[in-house]
């Protein structure tokens, strides 16, 4: 028999042990670990610098922003074959707070898998909200002390995003404020959010994930639909631009890369 066909049968047959013994290894992952979600804000590709740098948006403003805060919530993590984990809700609400270094994520006890998608709301839900104040637990704290609530009768603000602007029409630095949330069952901007993972986020009993976020900031204003600080400069509860506000939120979310950490004990 000729010596190169038997040195390539040896050849694929080890390359095929070697995958098989690798998709024994993915397939054979066990227990449970944390995954962090690390959400890194920038504007349009650049670090976002609060009160320290301008940014010029499509409209013609430029804008200096002094606060960037919002609210993550009820987190789904979906796995290759498409089974969903689901966050135990009473934990699942968090505040991402630029200026008060807030901005990672803690998922505790997620089983053992190969997760390839992330799904989360941006705000509190109605169910989570008509729980009342006591039904809140300490995330009523942690939104008070992030400036993240008008009042529990007028109910949470799921994005804070405020600073000073100018534009060709208004050349003077002047304050803005965007303030967006649910205002009743009439006005309910709660929306989810869906993304896929560039690669696999892998947990395990030593494995715990990181999921690196980049957000830009330039979408609440700049995104789906173009927002003008020069028309509208203070915006809280506005039938037509609170809505597409909320759209261009759900718009500045993306997973940039995920660390899958060896060796990480939860």
């Amino acid at each position: 028999m000729n010596f190169n066909y038997i040195k390539s049968l040896v050849l694929i047959l080890a390359i095929s042990i070697t995958a098989c013994s690798s998709d024994d290894d993915n397939n054979s992952l066990s227990g449970e670990n944390k995954l962090r979600v690390e959400f890194d804000n920038g504007v349009n590709g650049d670090d976002l610098l609060l009160g320290a740098a301008t940014y010029t948006n499509t409209n013609g403003e430029t804008l200096t922003i002094n606060r960037f805060n919002y609210i993550v919530s009820n987190f789904v993590l979906i796995d290759a074959e498409g089974n969903e984990f689901t966050y135990p809700k009473d934990d699942s609400y968090f505040v991402i707070s630029e200026e008060n270094e807030l901005t990672e994520v803690v998922l505790e006890n997620i089983p053992a898998g190969k997760y390839v998608a992330l799904k989360f709301g941006v705000g509190v839900d109605q169910e989570k909200y008509q729980q009342g104040a006591e039904g809140q637990g300490n995330f009523l704290q942690i939104a008070e002390d992030n400036e993240m609530m008008w009042s529990w009768q007028a109910g949470y603000k799921f994005l804070n995003f405020e600073g000073t602007f100018t534009s060709e029409t208004v050349t003077e630095p002047t304050v803005f404020q965007i303030h967006m949330g649910s205002h009743g069952s009439s006005l309910d901007n709660y929306r989810e959010v869906t993304l896929q993972l560039p690669t696999q986020a892998l947990v395990s009993d030593n494995l715990s994930p990181v999921v690196h976020m980049a957000i830009d900031a330039n979408q609440v204003l700049d995104g789906q639909h173009k927002i003008k600080l020069s028309e509208k400069a203070v915006i809280m509860i506005d039938e037509v631009k609170s809505p597409q506000i909320s759209e261009n939120v759900n718009g500045m979310f993306r997973v940039d890369h995920v660390h899958n950490g060896d060796n990480i004990q939860h």
